[in-house]
């Protein structure tokens, strides 16, 4: 947890490093009270400065490329002296005292933000993005790849090959053993998609080029997705008649823990539905499946391709266990990192929020010109956006465009100001920023413009931090 005496507001001070986890007072310059913070000086406020954006894990560097050189600064969390404004990961679980005071926005290259404190960042008032669908491709690849696998003893005439070899038999042997490893072809056969998002979309299509038919079920299916669908696809009402024909299951669907959630799902009443024989892909989350179910399937003849570890069933016969592979190939990589960059940097400069887990999803037109931009993050109750469009009329300010969007307990404001008053006076920004950041149920502020990485503040339990 954070100190309340941590951070003041003076002009300038020692941030203590220890704040995210390192040892040693670090002088940094955060000085967002002078210089180009009166509304008079907005066209002319121009000073040096970068967004400092900390990685965990090894971020793809063609996808960071994405970030401009000029504005944005980016170094490993692990070596970094300075101040994270952003920080970007990929598997690293992170700590929530690893997420300084500084710190505007956290993205996950991948979809799944299970190794992210995702409520605890919400009430923190801190957006978590993720990138649906960059590694689509690369995970569809391998379901198609896991629909071989089930249906041809592949791996079973792989090893024996091998074992063949370090022996000197096999040439002698390979045609009279080729018998041992008999399948079946995929064309003709029925595969059920559940899920059918990104994955499960792509799934459906490269399926249907393969000439198999293919079933769907997706309770929330959107009309993106939908579009993307194959013509011919049959949709269910429910994933027991989605898989009660199909001879391969590929799930496709989140992994959420709770009451009602999705955790062990496909169990036995679920199982009971299958065919004896069929194949179910497993390439979302190994905790979807009950283990203990699925073991009396294969016991039975069915068939488990998962790219996920799981204790009771990575021996059985009829189970090929998958070292997570799903997205792991350079261009996935490339992609998921190239998304998140583009929607960080879209965020730090704009205030607009897409392929957030926690927030909104928030559009504001471009700010017109001569205008200056506030983003505020408040808790979703009543009153507060009354309040902070108050404080900024206090102030003789007229408010040329806003948006107020919620999600669950968030709440999240983008306005572009007019800072011409019709009196002549000017208006001390610092001030304003000062009064909209402590009103209650506020949690933080941000002006964008002005020297990147300045301008950012938050109400830490009734305490004002810059």
């Amino acid at each position: 947890m954070l100190s309340r005496s941590l951070i003041r507001t003076e002009i300038q001070r020692t941030f203590s490093r220890s704040v995210i986890g390192r040892a040693g007072p670090v002088p940094v310059d955060v000085d967002h009270f002078v210089s180009g913070w009166s509304i008079s000086d907005i066209e002319n406020f121009a000073q040096p400065g970068s967004f400092n954006v900390h990685t965990y894990n090894k971020i793809s560097e063609k996808g960071l490329s994405r970030f401009p050189e000029q504005s944005y600064n980016i170094d490993s969390a692990e070596v970094s002296d300075q101040p994270a404004h952003v920080l970007m990961l990929r598997s690293h679980k992170l700590k929530e005292e690893e997420v300084g005071v500084t710190v505007r926005a956290i993205a996950r290259c991948g979809a799944g933000t299970n190794n992210i404190p995702v409520d605890r960042m919400t009430e923190l008032g801190i957006p978590v993005f993720n990138t649906p669908g960059a590694n689509a491709n690369a995970v569809k690849e391998l379901v198609i790849c896991g629909l071989l696998l089930g249906s041809r003893k592949i791996v079973d005439g792989v090893n024996h090959m091998k074992d063949l070899g370090s022996q000197g038999l096999a040439r002698e042997r390979v045609e009279k053993d080729k018998a041992l490893f008999g399948g079946r072809e995929i064309k003709g056969k029925t595969l059920a998609v559940v899920g059918l998002g990104h994955i499960g979309s792509s799934t459906a299509r490269s399926a249907e080029v393969l000439g198999m038919n293919v079933i769907g079920y997706d309770p929330g299916l959107s009309i993106e997705s939908a579009l993307k669908l194959p013509r011919e696809i049959e949709l269910a009402d429910s994933i027991a008649s989605a898989c009660a024909d199909a001879d391969y299951i590929s799930i496709n669907i989140p992994y959420i823990k709770g009451e009602g959630g999705t955790h062990g799902i496909i169990g036995s009443e679920i199982i009971s539905h299958f065919k004896s024989d069929a194949v179910l892909l497993n390439f979302a989350r190994g905790e979807l499946v009950d283990s203990e179910a699925m073991k009396k399937h294969l016991d039975s003849g069915g068939k488990y391709v998962s790219d996920f570890p799981d204790d009771i069933l990575w021996g059985h016969e009829n189970s090929i266990v998958l070292p997570h592979l799903g997205a792991s190939t350079e261009e996935a990589e490339d992609e998921a990192a190239a998304m998140a960059s583009e929607t960080l940097q879209e965020y730090i400069e704009t205030g607009n929020i897409r392929n957030s887990v926690n927030f909104p999803t928030t559009s504001l037109p471009a700010r017109p010109q001569k205008t200056l931009r506030i983003s505020v993050v408040n808790k979703n109750v009543p009153g507060v956006l009354a309040d902070i469009t108050e404080a900024i009329g206090k102030h003789k300010l007229n408010i040329v465009q806003q948006i107020n969007q919620s999600r669950g307990d968030i709440a999240y404001n983008v306005v572009d100001i007019d800072p011409v008053i019709s009196d002549g006076s000017t208006v001390d920004l610092a001030v304003l920023q000062r009064e909209v950041t402590m009103l209650d149920g506020v949690l933080s502020s941000r002006v964008l413009f002005g020297t990147p990485g300045a301008g950012y503040a938050r109400n830490i339990d009734a305490e004002y931090h810059v």
